[in-house]
């Protein structure tokens, strides 16, 4: 941790301390995705505003990371923003189609393609830097201070849509790619490792508290070709980010059989998806914190089926390191907001003695 951190009166917030693995006064919580596409001024806001607009725009960022906070009252803020933005910043053609998702025009399949992708540096990205600098100052007064989480997507999901063209199931294309041509794959997961290490670094920079490297597709892998064809490209960024001295979350979805890989690139703290109970994941981390991992479609059901199900997780929580509460995976854009105030109400007046 570094010394500026440290004096911060940041350092004593619940979600470091438990990224520390530090006693707590309550469990921490914030949700990913949790401006949510379900909170209407969400959705007011972003009216007519195409995504990829919405994060380049630092006004934009900053309320939109802010509405959750404001509302719920949750002891971390995520940075609104989206995986490929880095790419969009460098030049790569690229646009995030609604109901589809990021769409490349040009795939790559060489390593021509590769070396056309630029290097991204801070000046790519001028309205990070601003929005991370307002954003540190409003929340600086919310809550006693709420700590920033940067964020960015993890190589290989960043990978597989700049190889298959847009989103994809299979992977198929992704993994002839890295399967067939070895050479073109460590270069392409170099290029969006560094391209990844700089926009983290560049949230921290700017004052961010905390990192999360979101691994959207890696469950995709055995852990076989994880270590060989990924985990060295991940522990690339967390290593580049840890020497700033902040605590480094690295979470993917459907990973219940690389969990103790994921840990071992770098992570301080382990995102755990509702798939894998917290009491199977805790033993594979080891000495780190866990996050999650309330499945999210129980917010759907009655508010006392989700508490105990809440319950149930905090309590399981107790035996790693360090426990952030959150859902096992984002927030679903037809959650009730209500239901989700009374979820972190619930889970920071759960009691820990």
């Amino acid at each position: 941790m570094t010394a500026a951190l440290h004096a911060s009166p940041l350092a004593d917030s619940a979600f470091l301390k438990a990224a520390r693995g530090e006693p707590v006064p309550h469990t921490p919580v914030w949700f990913m995705r949790q401006a949510g596409r379900s909170l209407p001024e969400y959705l007011a806001v972003r009216e007519g505003v195409a995504m990829l607009d919405s994060c380049q725009d630092p006004g934009l960022i900053t309320e939109i990371t802010l509405q959750p906070v404001r509302r719920y009252g949750v002891d971390a803020a995520i940075f609104f923003s989206d995986i490929v933005l880095p790419l969009k910043a460098v030049g790569v053609d690229l646009d995030i189609v609604p109901g589809v998702g990021p769409v490349v025009a040009h795939p790559v399949r060489t390593l021509a393609d590769v070396e056309a992708i630029a290097d991204l540096t801070p000046e790519h990205v001028p309205y990070i830097t601003q929005a991370v600098e307002a954003l540190v100052g409003e929340l600086g007064s919310i809550n006693g201070g709420t700590p920033l989480i940067g964020f960015a997507g993890a190589p290989f999901t960043v990978a597989s849509y700049l190889v298959e063209g847009g989103p994809s199931k299979e992977h198929a294309k992704t993994k002839a790619l890295m399967f067939g041509a070895p050479d073109v794959w460590d270069a392409l997961m170099r290029k969006i490792a560094d391209i990844a290490a700089v926009f983290l670094e560049t949230q921290v920079a700017a004052g961010a508290s905390a990192v999360q490297l979101f691994d959207s597709w890696a469950g995709a892998l055995t852990p076989e070709d994880y270590v060989r064809y990924v985990q060295p490209h991940s522990a690339r960024v967390l290593a580049r980010v840890g020497e700033l001295g902040v605590p480094r979350i690295h979470f993917g979805v459907g990973t219940s059989n690389l969990l103790d890989l994921m840990a071992e690139a770098g992570a301080d703290v382990v995102g755990v998806d509702w798939r894998t109970p917290l009491e199977r994941a805790i033993p594979l981390v080891g000495d780190r914190s866990v996050q999650g991992n309330l499945d999210p479609t129980l917010v759907f059901a009655p508010t006392e089926v989700m508490t105990e199900r809440a319950a149930a997780v905090i309590e399981a929580g107790r035996g790693a390191r360090g426990h952030v509460f959150n859902l096992g995976h984002g927030v679903i854009p037809s959650t009730d907001p209500d239901q989700l105030a009374r979820l972190t109400e619930f889970v920071q007046s759960y009691p820990l003695g």
